[in-house]
């Protein structure tokens, strides 16, 4: 019996232009009327979970910045953590001053950019799902100030050898790992992924792994295959991801997320 869908967001029920059809909301929706704990499982962090699935009701628990957070949002409050300390964040910040990179972080489930050219970009972008973004001139000044631990630090390539500087300065620590996309780096706790996120929730919940479903598209979401009973892949996943699947769905163009909810899990 499936009790737990988790499911990510970009890639999977967000489309190429980063929009979440009717459709696939409907097919989420139903799940949960039938009984099925539908959890949200995205690198986004809280402030900026996509727009369309901010009114909604039929969900209670969402996982965000790539496993950092375990969010309760009916009583407000974080079922698990795994951070950045503030030290840690500010040292990889110091380090990662005037060296081509665009500068994003994730903290206290706001999202926050350095610098208005980001801020404007992630706008034209995201679109609605960047409004509750935060502009601020200097992340590593507001970090020291407020003495906060890091969700998530996004460093963008704005140079064509800011990939290997990046790779170069965060082999120095040994208490973050990194994903790396062409354009970025996910920078986030080692003990921070969407399995342990997940792992922690079941066990919360007391739903054991075969009761847990689970779609996504990248190769941040192979913890989450992990520690899941049945596995989706979308039909424009990373071949790592097809490999490690259960079954293959229609691509986020084509609503795969709502065929398996329609075919397959209910």
């Amino acid at each position: 019996m499936i009790k737990l869908l988790a499911v990510d967001m970009d890639g999977t029920c967000l489309n190429s232009k980063s929009q979440m059809s009717e459709k696939t909301v409907s097919a989420l929706r139903l799940a949960a009327e039938k009984g099925i704990t539908v959890v949200p499982t995205t690198g986004r962090n809280l402030s900026c979970i996509p727009h369309r699935l901010k009114n909604e009701k039929f969900y209670r628990y969402a996982i965000t910045s790539n496993g950092a957070c375990v969010n309760d949002l009916k009583e407000n409050k974080k079922i698990y953590e795994s951070l950045i300390s503030d030290k840690t964040a500010i040292e990889i910040l110091k380090k990662c001053h005037k060296n081509g990179f665009g500068i994003t972080a994730q903290i206290d489930g706001n999202y926050y950019l350095q610098g208005k050219l980001l801020s404007h970009a992630g706008r034209l972008y995201y679109g609605k799902d960047s409004k509750n973004s935060i502009c601020i001139k200097n992340i590593e000044q507001f970090v020291d100030s407020h003495k906060k631990d890091v969700e998530e630090i996004q460093l963008y390539f704005l140079g064509t050898k800011a990939k290997e500087t990046a790779k170069n300065i965060l082999s120095e620590f040994d208490t973050v790992s990194a994903a790396y996309s062409s354009i970025y780096v996910e920078i986030f706790d080692k003990n921070a992924s969407k399995g342990t996120a997940l792992s922690k929730l079941a066990e919360h919940l007391e739903i054991n792994k075969e009761e847990i479903v689970c779609i996504g598209d990248a190769e941040n979401d192979l913890t989450m295959f992990a520690s899941s009973g049945t596995r989706f892949a979308m039909g424009n996943a990373v071949e790592s991801l097809k490999e490690k699947a259960d079954f293959i769905l229609p691509d986020n163009n084509s609503d795969g997320v709502a065929f398996a909810i329609e075919n397959y899990i209910l």
